[in-house]
């Protein structure tokens, strides 16, 4: 196609044109080139127009399978309120009202689509201070592996410690809770996995491809409604129709 404009354009003689203009006499082939021109202009328009539409398509798709998800995640959230997580940051979370073992505690998290809670940040481990209410609970960290070496239960390393004084001190302790000592900090403690203690889930929210999405990447949308900030009184305030009247 590039290769016929070229061409086309070779054999248009300006001058030609001009002459024809003068004399009022168009030569055949004048008018064959001028033809030939505009055919081959309009091809190339063709070739880019149907290059254009499926492209269109492909976005039109995507961004219409972005909007579902995010319309069924915001459905999730709403119903997961009602079931009593509580929003905060990016995840939210939920603290049993029985005592199970660290095992077991963790299959009940599985089995709500979450995990037990993994802190990343001195102002998670103060929510969760908050959160617990004064209860010792399981978190998701372990050394089960191998001595000293702690690990979350997502396989990551611990980098962010919050150990209480003299922590972790037990050579069959393998297990980790929050609320050892009153600290609002630094209040973890080594224990051993089969005591019986409450437990806190956690499930990251907004996912999407592997990814997560800053919930600052919604323009239409206002964080503060969705996720309140570390005060706790405003995430137990929270409720799930601020999710349903800004989805209509």
């Amino acid at each position: 196609m590039a290769e016929a404009l070229q061409n086309a354009l070779a054999d248009w003689n300006p001058d030609e044109e001009k002459l024809a203009a003068v004399t009022g006499h168009k030569s055949h082939s004048t008018g064959s080139r001028r033809y030939r021109l505009t055919a081959v202009c309009l091809g190339v328009l063709c070739v880019l127009l149907l290059t254009a539409i499926p492209l269109l398509w492909i976005k039109f798709n995507n961004l219409t399978a972005e909007r579902d998800g995010l319309q069924r995640k915001l459905s999730e959230l709403g119903k997961a309120t009602q079931e009593g997580w509580i929003c905060f940051s990016s995840s939210i979370y939920y603290i049993s009202t029985e005592k199970k073992s660290w095992s077991e505690s963790r299959e009940d998290c599985r089995e709500r689509g979450a995990d037990l809670l993994i802190i990343n940040s001195r102002e998670e481990q103060k929510f969760i201070h908050k959160l617990r209410g004064g209860q010792q609970s399981w978190i998701g960290l372990t050394g089960g592996e191998r001595e000293g070496v702690w690990k979350w239960v997502d396989g990551s390393a611990l980098t962010t410690r919050f150990w209480g004084i003299g922590e972790p001190n037990g050579s069959k302790e393998h297990c980790v809770i929050t609320g050892y000592v009153s600290d609002p900090v630094k209040n973890w403690a080594d224990f051993p996995c089969y005591y019986q203690l409450v437990w806190i889930c956690e499930k990251r929210i907004l996912m999407r491809g592997g990814t997560l999405v800053s919930l600052e990447s919604w323009t239409h949308w206002n964080r503060a409604e969705f996720c309140p900030s570390s005060d706790l009184t405003e995430a137990m305030s929270y409720r799930s129709d601020r999710i349903r009247d800004s989805c209509q």
